[in-house]
């Protein structure tokens, strides 16, 4: 194994620093609804959460 010296970490950096974005890197437009009900309590929230992992 070759010595690993100061210029090679720096070299490394500056590689794993140059991200160039791919062409599926592109955002998607969302086009829909979010609902926010805050009246069940934290209690039924959970119960609920519990239902619904059994359901796998």
């Amino acid at each position: 194994m070759g010595a690993y010296d100061e210029a090679e970490h720096e070299r490394r950096e500056r590689m794993t620093s140059q991200v160039e974005p791919g062409t599926d890197d592109d955002r998607k437009t969302y086009h829909g609804s979010v609902e926010y009900d805050s009246g069940d309590s934290t209690d039924a929230l959970l119960e609920q959460f519990k239902r619904m992992k059994s359901d796998d």
